[in-house]
This record gives structure tokens, sequence and C-alpha cells, in this order.
């Protein structure tokens, strides 16, 4: 039984869920973040690089070509310094732009918009040797270890093939003019980083799968918490069954107190008990203000008697209304007749009896 009660077997709740990704504990792989880092320098790298080299290039041709004309009085070199500062902070600004850009959209697609001022708290178990240990020793740790192992062999790889065939013929590039080895060494980083991409983003889902998993079960929970989450949320049934038990008290006495201002009370004669209320001036059509069946049914005629209510049997018409009209209802219309008879006999029994 001790067994049973400690093993998380049943799938996490949604509140279970909930109060998770309320606290941050959102599963997260990092390899997504870095695809998507990699994949922000591809776009730099393959599209705005040579637009951003060629800016810099007129930007410090300048200096280069005319280094006499330059002003060496501190007021003139601050003012050159500030404004080539902003020039390539301008040149800048859309590749960094991009791998802002990427930044925000890679943890947005992951975890969508959340935030959690208790994950930044910090946390004095961070600091625990034995915690830190633990954490080092972990199976979360030897994955990740894995996983940087796996990626410096496949990028060191890609590496070597398209450098080492480079790297034996330097004469190549010597021959060649300066224009065309930048542009090719442009071309082989570019096809580098494509295939990184690619093979990382197969790393990448791989990662984020296990880590979802990971997460998931993480969360399990066992037969007794399910159980308890539940009576939390329902409400406990011995405090729920006081409270309609009480309900059920004070609807009753409300019924019974009716029964002193009623009409006339149908019988069975002791089984059921209906009492009726009709007011000619008022009322279309009767109300029963109070019904029981036994128990019930005998206080209602003794409260009846006690107030001088007239109780008349009717055993078919006393089932019927007890069994098809609710307390402060109307009676229907297929009951008008046979309780339109016993309301004209009660008020020609008050007339005699008055009279």
């Amino acid at each position: 039984m001790a067994e049973d009660k400690d093993s998380k077997t049943e799938q996490p709740t949604g509140k279970r869920l909930s109060k998770a990704r309320n606290e941050g504990d959102i599963p997260v792989s990092q390899e997504i973040k870095s695809v998507g880092m990699l994949t922000a320098g591809l776009i730099v790298m393959g599209l705005l690089a040579p637009g951003v080299a060629s800016d810099l290039r007129t930007l410090l041709s300048g200096f280069l070509a005319h280094p006499h004309q330059l002003a060496v009085d501190p007021e003139s070199i601050r003012t050159v310094f500030a404004g080539t500062i902003g020039e390539v902070a301008w040149i800048m600004a859309l590749p960094m732009a991009v791998f802002a850009g990427m930044a925000v959209l890679i943890n947005v697609g992951q975890t969508g918009w959340v935030y959690t001022p208790k994950k930044m708290r910090p946390k004095l178990s961070s600091l625990s040797p034995i915690a830190g240990a633990k954490r080092m020793f972990s199976l979360k740790s030897v994955v990740e270890a894995g996983k940087g192992v796996l990626k410096l062999a496949v990028v060191g790889s890609l590496v070597a093939i398209f450098i080492i065939p480079t790297m034996s013929h330097p004469d190549k590039l010597v021959d060649q003019s300066i224009v065309a080895t930048m542009k090719e060494i442009h071309e082989e980083i570019v096809m580098i980083l494509f295939l990184v991409v690619l093979i990382m983003a197969a790393i990448a889902v791989a990662d984020l799968v296990y880590q979802r998993k990971s997460h998931k079960k993480k969360l399990m929970m066992t037969k007794h918490e399910v159980k308890d989450e539940k009576k939390q949320a329902d409400g406990d049934p011995r405090v729920k069954n006081k409270i309609r038990s009480l309900r059920l008290a004070r609807h009753r006495q409300r019924m019974i107190a009716n029964v002193s201002r009623a009409s006339v009370v149908i019988t069975n004669p002791t089984h059921f008990a209906v009492a009726l209320k009709y007011d000619i001036d008022s009322m279309a059509a009767p109300i029963v203000v109070a019904k029981g069946v036994d128990y019930l049914a005998k206080r209602i005629r003794e409260v009846a008697e006690i107030n001088d209510v007239p109780i008349l049997e009717n055993p078919p018409l006393a089932r019927a209304l007890y069994a098809t009209v609710e307390v402060d209802r109307e009676i229907p219309q297929e009951h008008y007749k046979a309780v339109a008879e016993v309301i004209s006999y009660v008020m020609q029994l008050k007339d005699k009896l008055a009279s």
C-alpha cells in the first residue's frame, strides 16, 4: 500500500501543469536557442555581411587613405571618435536587430509570454555544495555532456571537411586577388553555417521532445496526490454533505411554516401530504407551498390541524401533485379540475362554518 501511495503513476493534472508554469517550471530546450542564434548568424553572414563589410570599408577607408588630414587635438579626436562610433552602431543595427528578434522569437515560441518573478528570486539551495554535486552527476548533466560532445564532433567534422582541402592548396589563395579570397572564405563560412544549422536543428528537435517528456515525467503524480487535488477542487465530501443537510433542514422548516398559511392539505392519507394555497384575487392558479412523505407528511398534517387548515383525503391527487409539482410552483393545467373541486369544497365548508 505504501509503495502504491508513493509511486507516481498518474499523468499531471491541468492544475499541476498550470502551477508549474506559473512558477517558471517550463520545458525549454537550449538547443532550440542555439539553432535560433545559428540561424540568425547564417542570415547575417549570408545576406547582410557583404553590405556591412562594404559600409565599414567605406567608413574606415577615409582614415587609412588620408591619415595626415586628421586633427590630433583632444576635442577633434573626441568628435571624430564619437561620430565613428555612431556610424558603426548604425551599420551594425540591422545585424543586431536580427539576433535580438531571433532570441525573442525562439523564447516566446517555446514558452509563450510568461512572467515568473518567483523564478528570478535567489535560492539558497543553489549555494549548497551537496545540491551542486547532485546536479553535476545527475542524468540531466550526463545528457547535456553527451549533447556537447556530439555538437563538438559534428561542427569539428564539418570544419575539417571544408578547411582541409583549402589548406592543402595554399598557393591557390596566394595567386588570386584578396577580393576573390575573401569571397571564397565567405562562401565556405556560409556553407558551413548552413550545414551546422541543419544538423543542429535535428538535434534540437530530438532535445525538445526529450525535455518535454522529462518535464512531464517530473510532474507525474501519485494516486493520493490526484485524489487530494480533486478533493480540494470539489470540496470535502463531508463538508458538502453537511451543507446539503443544513439546506434541506432549512427548506423543510420553511415548508412547515408555510403550512399554517395554506388553503388545504391533500393527503394519501398517511404516506403523502401536499399543502396548497390559493387566493382568488391574486393568484391565477393554486400553488404548492409544502409537500412530503411519511414523517414529513405527518408533520404537515400536524401543523395543519394546529392552524385549522382543512385536510382532505385524495390519494391519486396527492400522489400526482407530489410527483409533478415542486414547492412554490403553480399546479399544471391537467390538475386544474381535480384541485378546483377540492378548493370549491373547502370554500363551501368555510361558508357553512361561518354561517
